[in-house]
């Protein structure tokens, strides 16, 4: 997972119950798993096709279940050092788990965890495929103070603002990495201002399906609560996001 720094590299779920994640997350999205139980809680890959997408394991952390993202970067300690500089905090001070690679979670001066990495293998991430079905598609940022998490994001990872949409309670901007390669180039996500302030902010990850309105009905179904019915965004998708049973927010995007 040596991607550019500042690329998106792996989607983990901290799931309160984990067997019960997995089951809800397979039939909604279609994605293959590979366990291997004899890690600390257990540890589960997700695939599409080939390709790792992501992890559940069982939280070890006295919360709910939620979803994290891993930012890849070029340098784990210098990269700590700089978020903590910049207001950040460490929740997990940089740690180099065998055969994975150099990992450690921190949060933005918002309060909004993620993690950075740098893995051990030489090959490539592809978690993140913006067309891609069952990959990371878009990376969504609701934030107590928008201007301020650019300002972070950009120096700690490059990110810059590539345009905005206007919304009812501010703007909506949408983000690329300049110096995260090809992939990154391109406009991978956006951030937003929350809309009221009891709402809590964080990441929230949409994955690609190819039937907007199956998987809304099949979310309903598995004891999931979409917060909207599909709606159509710029670029002609559909898309929704919900909470799945153990209260984890997701969104899911579907071409029209």
């Amino acid at each position: 997972m040596q991607n550019a720094h500042g690329s998106w590299i792996w989607y983990e779920l901290l799931a309160r119950d984990k067997d019960a994640a997995l089951d809800f997350y397979t039939q909604i999205v279609g994605w293959t798993t590979r366990s291997y139980d004899h890690e600390p809680g257990g540890y589960t890959i997700l695939s599409a096709g080939e390709d790792g997408v992501g992890g559940v394991m069982t939280n070890p952390m006295p919360t709910g279940s939620m979803w994290l993202g891993y930012i890849g970067v070029e340098d784990v300690d210098a990269t700590v050092a700089r978020i903590e500089t910049l207001g950040g905090k460490v929740h997990m001070p940089p740690t180099t788990m065998e055969g994975v690679g150099r990992i450690a979670m921190v949060a933005d001066p918002q309060g909004v965890l993620f993690y950075v990495m740098r893995g051990a293998s030489p090959e490539p991430s592809r978690a993140y495929g913006r067309m891609e079905m069952g990959k990371g598609s878009w990376n969504e940022l609701q934030t107590s103070d928008d201007a301020a998490a650019l300002d972070f994001y950009g120096k700690v990872f490059g990110w810059e603002k590539a345009g905005a949409m206007p919304m009812p309670w501010g703007e909506y901007s949408f983000l690329r990495g300049k110096d995260a390669g090809e992939e990154m180039d391109a406009v991978w996500g956006a951030m937003m201002p929350r809309e009221k302030a009891e709402h809590p902010v964080g990441w929230t990850f949409y994955f690609r399906v190819p039937d907007i309105e199956a998987a809304h009905a099949k979310v309903k179904a598995l004891g999931g609560t979409p917060f909207s019915d599909p709606m159509e965004v710029p670029g002609g998708e559909r898309v929704f996001h919900a909470t799945d049973p153990q209260g984890a927010v997701f969104g899911l995007v579907a071409a029209k």
